[in-house]
């Protein structure tokens, strides 16, 4: 019998402290099913099998780790750090921005203002989209210009698993500091209904509906609908959108699974890029404005189909294999750059922008997982297709307001916006990974991933059309020893790649840029106690990263060979104290700098990079008790990021900041859960990153204080 996590929705209508006070070290609850399941996979979980909860408390050590290796391994088992965030989790803290989710994980910093959506972060010393992945069921996301909204929401989703360090081998390039995997919710055999509907601050509303269940004796289905509206908190910040997931799953027999997912998202974000700053510090009397245009616009479509098959052969093969398009169209028309002259208060703006992205991504994943012996061995070959098509006004003009005098309102370009140029990448990638278990207690854990990208542009205007040839070898040597039935002691080696700026719009400049190269080695812990009240780890590693873009002092020109460095300490940690207080929290401890880069002119080797904080830090308290009522939980939480540079030549800083939230819920029955949330308690004032030049910049404030609440029903 098999064993998968029970709905993260009905997990958390459970008391825990009733379920102390009937098992003290777990609840077990038994669903038995005649169908055996299939191996689960990267995409697909397990059907009906043994539910067992651990007293709502874990970092997910226990789970099939789907996002840290193919092999199948547990998270404790596995020779890497890797957070693991449910549902339920996400619920009791009010979170629902995939944003907040993900940055709240151990050495994460969001970047992106959560108004926008983009997910952008930092994360052992690197930053953007460059280096830190996002992927949806393993399949990692196109990005195109730095851009990734998708998925913005975490309704539909069961779970998100974070792995830190170089992922290459898994996901490919662009993944150095980290890569956050979000896993959806699947079909199931019973019927069930959930309904969401909220409100808050700045006429925020939301609501979410979800379905599942049985369609006749062989097939099965989820669907989910989620949309959202909101003024916004600065002006002319409104935003708004909706997305629709839905996967139908026929499983005819224990050993074939089929599923068809077709999705659609439909983004109105808001025309917001910042606020003025003075050597990295907001100018208060400034907070509220917007400078952008009023008929300024922002839209974000993504449309998605996938077809997925698994078949176990017999009890050494099963083949697995994934068929997926996306599209994503993306349209600004904004004025997203604005410095303050304190001496003549007046803003200079700049980057009068209106693009268009359209992407276009294809691909095949084709998977054989071949169990011999104390071998589990996964070799796999992908192959994508990214096609890229830009258009753009071409503005260049720039003005100068008084700070009082916000005179534009309209776009001041009236020229069509016209194609540029056009992109095409084919990557083939192919990989082999083993999990050897050299004994009860030693698991070794190998493997190697070749990719091959064959990018081609062509300018509409033909001048400067080029191809070009990228390859990349990614590989990881870890290995995890059981010191004992709940203590792992672990160490890895590990290769990655990431991109000099994105593959999809290169130019004639990077044209001959090839991947930059990290290494990583990295040791660790992974704990849980016997009664499996607690669970914590620790990891410490070191990054090297070579061929980034610098200056040769000799002939001025760009070329690659510089490095950068960071070094790290990670800790998590999960505790139930008694039946009713519970804490978890993270602390990561990073030093970053450049070992050799000039730029603009000056030697930075000894800098720290822009945005990356020295030290992160949550923590969540959280009390529940039981009466007449029902059942009540109460959570304190809050995320602490220290003072980051606001320029690679950290002459202007951003401050560091500490963050209060709260969540109280109500469980007046079994499937209905009411939640108040409030953010930013004391109304903070941050950011969530800065740019400066020379020290005039602007940086996206944090979200001010604001209340949520919630209605949840199951049924």
């Amino acid at each position: 019998m098999n064993h998968f996590k029970l709905p993260a929705i009905l997990i958390g209508l459970v008391p825990a402290s009733m379920a102390i006070a009937a098992e003290p070290a777990a609840v077990h609850i038994g669903i038995e099913h005649t169908q055996e399941a299939i191996p689960s996979s990267t995409y697909a979980l397990p059907v009906l099998p043994t539910v067992e909860v651990m007293g709502n408390v874990g970092l997910g050590l226990s789970q099939t780790s789907t996002s840290g290796s193919r092999t199948g391994i547990t998270t404790r088992d596995l020779p890497a750090s890797l957070d693991y965030v449910d549902e339920q989790t996400w619920q009791e803290r009010g979170d629902s921005r995939m944003a907040d989710i993900i940055g709240r994980t151990v050495g994460m910093t969001a970047l992106s203002p959560t108004s926008y959506g983009s997910l952008s972060f930092s994360a052992r010393g690197f930053t953007g989209t460059n280096s830190v992945g996002i992927a949806e069921d393993g399949v990692k996301l196109g990005v195109a210009s730095s851009t990734t909204p998708y998925p913005s929401d975490s309704w539909g989703y069961e779970r998100v698993e974070v792995l830190r360090g170089p992922a290459s081998i898994l996901y490919g390039s662009g993944t150095v500091g980290a890569t956050a995997n979000v896993v959806r919710k699947q079909p199931t055999r019973e019927l069930m209904r959930e309904v969401m509907v909220g409100a808050g601050s700045y006429d925020t509303g939301r609501l979410g509906l979800g379905m599942s269940g049985p369609l006749g004796e062989t097939l099965s289905y989820r669907m989910d609908v989620y949309g959202h509206t909101s003024s916004g908190e600065h002006a002319m910040s409104q935003s708004h959108g909706s997305k629709f997931m839905s996967t139908l799953r026929w499983q005819p027999s224990g050993v074939l699974r089929a599923e068809l997912l077709v999705d659609s998202s439909d983004q109105k974000p808001a025309r917001y890029f910042g606020t003025p700053t003075l050597n990295g510090r907001i100018v208060k009397s400034l907070l509220g404005r917007n400078f952008n245009t009023q008929d300024s616009a922002i839209s974000i479509k993504d449309q998605r189909v996938r077809a997925r098959v698994e078949y176990q052969l017999n009890d050494q093969l099963t083949v697995r294999n994934e068929l997926y398009h996306f599209k994503a169209d993306r349209y600004w028309r904004n004025i997203e750059a604005y410095s303050y002259r304190p001496a003549t208060q007046q803003i200079k703006l700049a980057d009068y922008l209106e693009l268009s992205h359209d992407l276009d991504q294809t691909g095949n994943r084709l998977e054989a997982v071949v169990n011999a012996g104390t071998h589990k061995l996964v070799l796999g070959w992908e192959v994508s297709k990214a096609k890229f098509r830009f258009a753009r006004n071409d503005y260049a003009g720039s003005d100068t307001i008084g700070v009082n005098d916000p005179r534009w309102s309209h776009w001041p370009n009236t020229s069509p916006l016209l194609p540029n140029f056009r992109t095409e990448a084919t990557t083939h990638d192919f990989y082999v990974e083993d999990a050897w278990s050299l004994s009860d207690r030693w698991l070794l854990l190998g493997g190697i991933r070749q990719g091959v990208t064959d990018m081609s542009r062509y300018p509409v205007s033909g001048v400067g059309a080029f191809d070009t040839r990228l390859h990349g070898t990614a590989w990881r040597l870890g290995s995890t020893y059981a010191l004992n039935a709940h203590t792992n002691l672990y160490g890895q080696f590990t290769q990655g790649h990431d991109p000099v700026g994105n593959i999809l719009t290169l130019n004639t400049t990077n044209k001959h840029y090839k991947l930059t190269t990290a290494r990583q080695v990295e040791v660790g812990l992974k704990q849980q106690s016997a009664n499996g009240h607690s669970e914590w780890t620790v990891a410490a590693y070191r990054i090297e990263k070579n061929d980034i873009v610098t200056t040769d002092q000799q002939t001025k020109l760009q070329t690659q060979g510089g490095k950068q460095y960071s070094q790290g300490l990670e800790l998590t940690a999960a505790l139930r104290l008694t039946p009713h207080w519970r804490i978890d929290g993270n602390l990561a401890l990073v030093d970053a700098q450049y070992d050799e880069l000039i730029k603009s002119g000056q030697d930075l080797s000894g800098k720290t990079p822009s945005n990356v904080a020295r030290q992160t830090a949550n923590l969540w308290v959280h009390y529940n008790t039981v009466n007449a009522m029902g059942y009540w939980q109460a959570s304190l939480g809050a995320r602490a990021v220290s003072t980051r540079f606001a320029d690679d030549a950290n002459t202007s800083r951003s401050p560091g900041y500490t963050v209060w939230d709260a969540a109280l819920s109500w469980n007046p029955s079994a499937r209905t859960t009411y939640r108040l949330t409030a953010r930013n308690l004391t109304d903070k004032l941050y950011t969530y990153s800065a740019v400066s030049n020379s020290g005039a910049g602007q940086a996206y404030p944090g979200e001010g204080r604001r209340f949520d609440v919630t209605a949840e029903f199951a049924f």
